[in-house]
């Protein structure tokens, strides 16, 4: 199976948790998600009062640089621990 189809079979299994990661890992999952599907972080950081907006952009600005393919094995990979974890 090819890195690319782990990523998206990840995202099916990422939503069949039992359990609700905390706010930390679902920023995680957020940016290596973005990176792995986008790329590099575009557009403007968000203004002061969207805390949530903000705190999304600086961990997927974090990942700047990072091939696609890395992204997406790490989001597999930390999908796995959290799968285990259950």
């Amino acid at each position: 199976m090819s890195v690319t189809e782990e990523f998206e079979q990840a995202q099916i299994d990422v939503k069949q948790l039992d359990r609700r990661p905390g706010n930390d890992v679902l920023l995680q999952l957020y940016a290596l998600y973005k990176q792995g599907t986008n790329g590099d972080v575009s557009g403007g950081r968000p203004g002061v009062f969207d805390l949530v907006g903000r705190s999304k952009y600086d961990a997927w600005k974090a990942l700047a640089g990072t091939a696609q393919t890395d992204a997406q094995q790490r989001y597999v990979d930390l999908v796995r621990q959290l799968r285990a974890a259950e």
